[in-house]
């Protein structure tokens, strides 16, 4: 921690920023009003990007993994992700280094760091990733039980097989978003009233789903499942998600194969990847497992991150939004690396840039539960929201998600990851 607080950046960084030199996530941006030129990849440092095509046509990747390499070329980070842990952590040192206050080959080269350096006023971000698979796992134990109750009763709220085996399902990779990209309010079907046909209109509980996806690196071959303690290689780093879920859609069609339409329609991830690496810091154990995990699971470090987390919601006929959710990851049961061995023990096949979401990521306490489902108790009460309340989203809602971690005089944060409610189509 001590030599993190030390490293300091030529580039102004403010005190509550996500993103001084220790962090460096990585993303994908476009100049505002240059909509033909390509995206490209970049660091974020305080209020600025750093432009990685820039930094390596001025040569200064000479590391023997990315010296003469094309990956800060592309419009995408899949081809980096691919190259593996070598290449991302040349990578971090190298933009470290020409970052740093003692370094003068861009701190003191006005024309090159015009090039290299762009104001975040003047870009937008675009999805950094070519999502190739996604994956939804379901591994809060509080969520998974807060669940249990308001659908089953008080009888099993976690199934039995939920403690030996991280649950997930195959989600919709096409309608991952970057945030900032609106939402359609879904149409759908819902549970029938009586002898009626089932109802079919737009979802009338509409909700968020605070949930963190990890971003994997290079992949595995088909039939050759990934050690579990050999995972974390695999894994380049964490997002914001929000699962976007229609809760009536979902009730009625999750019977017996599980979501669909009540989740595809929109999942929103927040545009700055934070690698592993930056994250070490805060690194915390993770809960016991009881019963002992089998042995492909058993991994010699059962870590999570200590990432406080919380979700806003503005309406919008308020200019302020509203917190309501604090949470943190570090109250994942099933760990990402768990999840990444689980996903390929039956020698699934992952790709760089695939991603593989947490589930709704709630705590113990009842203003640390992740989604309104759980908050509202599937629409028994409300909450407030400013001066108004809500059992479930509204026409015009934006949600915000935000995460940060606090170290000593320094924060590694993941920004937020918005998305507005609009009405659904006619």
């Amino acid at each position: 921690m001590a030599e993190a607080r030390q490293l300091r950046s030529f580039v102004e960084v403010d005190a509550g920023s996500h993103f001084p030199i220790q962090n460096l996530p990585f993303g994908v941006f476009r100049r505002r009003g240059s909509q033909q030129a390509p995206p490209r990849p970049a660091v974020a440092i305080g209020d600025f990007a750093l432009d990685l095509a820039a930094v390596a046509d001025a040569g200064l990747f000479d590391g023997p993994a990315l010296s003469g390499s094309l990956c800060f070329h592309q419009e995408t980070l899949n081809m980096f992700l691919g190259m593996g842990r070598p290449a991302w952590k040349e990578a971090r040192a190298t933009l470290q280094k020409i970052l740093s206050a003692d370094e003068p080959v861009l701190r003191d080269n006005g024309a090159l760091r015009k090039k290299c350096l762009v104001p975040m006023s003047d870009i937008e971000m675009v999805l950094p990733i070519t999502v190739g698979g996604y994956t939804d796992f379901f591994c809060s134990v509080h969520h998974a039980r807060n669940c249990g109750f308001i659908f089953r009763g008080p009888q099993t709220p976690v199934n039995p097989n939920w403690f030996h085996i991280p649950v997930g399902y195959n989600g919709r990779a096409s309608s991952v978003v970057v945030s900032g990209t609106d939402v359609i309010r879904p149409r759908g079907q819902g549970h029938p009233t009586g002898n009626s046909p089932p109802y079919f209109g737009p979802s009338k509980k509409l909700d968020f789903e605070l949930e963190m996806a990890a971003v994997v690196g290079p992949g595995n071959e088909l039939g050759k499942p990934i050690d579990i303690n050999d995972a974390e290689e695999h894994i380049f780093g964490l997002t914001l998600m929000n699962d976007w879920s229609a809760r009536d859609i979902q009730a009625w069609e999750t019977i017996p194969l599980g979501p669909f339409l009540g989740k595809s329609f929109s999942t929103t991830i927040s545009p700055w990847i934070v690698t592993l690496d930056a994250l070490k810091p805060f690194a915390c154990e993770a809960p016991k497992q009881e019963p002992e995990p089998l042995p492909y699971l058993a991994e010699k470090n059962h870590i999570n991150y200590d990432i406080p987390l919380e979700v806003w919601i503005k309406p919008k006929d308020q200019s302020d939004a509203s917190l309501v959710t604090k949470t943190n990851f570090n109250h994942l049961y099933w760990t990402v690396t768990q999840q990444l061995a689980h996903h390929t023990i039956n020698g699934c096949n992952m790709r760089p840039g695939d991603i593989f979401a947490t589930g709704t990521l709630s705590g113990p306490e009842p203003e640390s539960l992740g989604c309104l489902l759980e908050l509202t108790w599937n629409g028994q009460k409300e909450i407030p929201v400013g001066n108004s309340a809500r059992k479930f989203l509204e026409d015009g809602d934006e949600v915000i998600l935000t995460g940060c971690c606090k170290g000593e005089g320094y924060n590694i944060g993941f920004g937020t990851c918005t998305g507005k409610v609009l009405p659904a189509l006619p």
